[in-house]
């Protein structure tokens, strides 16, 4: 696991640079549709992924995403007709779980526009797609996926910075290697006692970092078996903050751009409560009392999200050694997961 994460920072500037043309040409495409909507399709990490393509379609390309799950497709066979020319986004490490294939083939069947996001181009998911993204990480064998999932934020993001022809997002890209290799180098595993006997916790974040949120909860799961729940942190005081008390520890992937609003507030409760409070992405003259992980805040916000998860999959694979596991094989987990 450690070693697949570290290659992420150098794997991800190379998909750049293979995809340049590629990708160019899909948000050219993309444009020219000018869809009223469009949506994902994905499982597990890849679905934490899908959420980040939604903020960023949403936020960028003022493009309203949803979700499509898979079942619809796969099970039913329901999926409607007013995906007629819509995007449909599959994102999946392998491209071979029977349910992605089944679905994107029915949402096919009604005229979507299928966009494969890959890592084996040569699977089924691949071949069925009109546009295939690759998000050429390599070979990856731990259970846990990293660079897999690091390579194909940065993938979604450079489609929607040539889709929204965003300036700024795509001069952002350009220092992704840089970035990336700067939040591996962090160390965040001070954290591993504050975490290493909990058996319950909160991930907050919110807009960019959201999703990011939500692939450190399941890592947390998948590794460590500790149960962390992903919450925005607007979300979390509409009655999950009844659940924290003295001692729970509490991390916080801060965002780095409007969404930290009113954050500093929200933290200052969870400290008050006792909480153990865990921040990346929060100065230490302005954060509440707590453990300060390090990181650089002086990145465009999408790029800071992507980092953020970097940073921590090194703390995800020392708090599960610590905590007697194995990250590169958890119980009961399989590398491609084949549901229908």
């Amino acid at each position: 696991m450690a070693q697949e994460a570290n290659e992420a920072p150098a794997r991800a500037a190379q998909q750049l640079r293979l995809n340049a043309d590629l990708v160019r040409d899909a948000g050219r495409t993309l444009r020219d549709l000018a869809p009223p909507f469009a949506a994902t399709l994905a499982r597990g990490s890849s679905d934490q992924a899908a959420a980040f393509a939604k903020f960023l379609l949403e936020t960028c390309a003022g493009v309203p995403t949803l979700s499509h799950a898979p079942s619809i497709g796969s099970l039913y066979h329901a999926t409607s007709a007013r995906f007629a020319g819509v995007p449909l986004i599959a994102i999946s490490q392998s491209g071979r779980s029977p349910d992605l294939i089944a679905a994107a083939e029915d949402a096919r069947r009604q005229g979507a526009v299928v966009i494969a996001v890959v890592n084996d181009t040569a699977s089924p998911l691949a071949d069925l797609a009109q546009i295939v993204i690759p998000v050429h990480a390599g070979p990856e064998t731990s259970v846990a996926a990293t660079k897999s999932f690091v390579c194909t934020l940065v993938a979604l993001a450079h489609l929607v910075a040539e889709w929204s022809q965003d300036a700024a997002l795509l001069a952002a890209l350009e220092t992704t290697g840089e970035v990336l290799q700067q939040a591996a180098n962090a160390d965040w595993t001070g954290a591993v006692p504050l975490l290493k006997d909990a058996s319950e916790m909160l991930v907050l974040g919110r807009g960019p970092t959201l999703p990011i949120a939500g692939e450190a909860a399941l890592k947390l799961k998948e590794t460590s078996s500790l149960h962390a729940e992903a919450f925005s942190s607007a979300e979390v005081a509409h009655g999950p903050m009844t659940l924290v008390g003295a001692g729970d520890p509490v991390l916080v992937l801060a965002p780095l751009d409007a969404a930290r609003t009113g954050l500093h507030e929200r933290l200052a409760d969870f400290a008050a409560r006792g909480a153990n409070v865990i921040a990346a992405g929060l100065p230490e003259d302005v954060a509440p009392a707590g453990t300060i992980l390090p990181f650089a805040t002086d990145s465009h916000p999408v790029l800071g999200a992507i980092a953020q998860i970097q940073s921590f999959y090194a703390l995800a694979e020392a708090l599960s050694l610590a905590r007697g596991r194995n990250p590169d094989s958890p119980p009961h987990l399989n590398k491609v997961t084949r549901t229908l």
